[in-house]
């Protein structure tokens, strides 16, 4: 197992965009990560991208989004219209909004696995590699009925307070959601807890990502 560190320190202002299908999936996906960033570099920015939420999701939405940043700058939530379920059937006007995107010009992106089954999550990874071709990206995992988690190649230890905070925000932001029988505090704990010993965190929780292209510098001949 080798580490990685991010180029940042408490000075730096990375911009960060987190691109999520649906109201509360950036959270689910990489919720204790960002609680991490925003604590270790409160300069960073998020951009908090979020395609499909309207009515009593998009304020749920829009509380959980301020939750997780705390005290670091984010731009959002901007919540796009698109309708859950059938973006794909829509993707000419999805591709234009990922578009507008590139302005941002993100030092770290965070969106779902090319692989995740569901059709919103899969067309949304896409898109975000096709928009963003020189880009350090990290896709990230979402529970769910169909059974699709994999073997991610990445992962980020976590400190047990973000485990408990990612948790808690959840299930404080996305009322609407509890009557799901998988929407449970022990469904979060959990998949955070089988990464956590497949990387061997010190605190016992992680959480995982896919990395399709890393860059090895050497440095500086000397």
């Amino acid at each position: 197992m080798r580490h990685v560190i991010l180029p940042w320190n408490t000075t730096s202002s990375p911009k960060i965009l987190c691109v999520g299908a649906h109201a509360d999936d950036i959270e689910i996906g990489c919720g204790g990560t960002v609680l991490q960033l925003a604590e270790r570099h409160p300069g960073c920015i998020f951009y908090w991208i979020v395609f499909s939420a309207d009515g009593v999701r998009a304020e749920e939405a829009r509380r959980s989004a301020a939750s997780f940043a705390k005290s670091a700058t984010i731009k959002g939530p901007e919540i796009k219209g698109f309708q859950d379920g059938f973006m794909p059937y829509a993707g000419s006007q999805v591709k234009s909004a990922f578009e507008e995107l590139k302005a941002i010009s993100p030092d770290l992106i965070f969106t779902h696995n090319r692989e995740d089954a569901h059709q919103d999550h899969r067309l949304l990874a896409d898109l975000t590699w096709n928009t963003f071709r020189d880009h350090l990206i990290l896709e990230y995992e979402i529970p769910k009925y169909d059974g699709d988690l994999g073997r991610p190649n990445l992962f980020v230890p976590l400190e047990k307070v973000s485990t408990r905070d990612k948790v808690r925000y959840i299930m404080e932001s996305f009322v609407s959601q509890h009557q799901k029988r998988w929407f449970d505090p022990e469904t979060f704990f959990s998949i955070m807890r089988l990464r956590g010993m497949e990387c061997n965190s010190p605190s016992g929780y992680a959480e995982a990502f896919y990395s399709s292209k890393l860059t090895l510098e050497f440095g500086n001949r000397q």
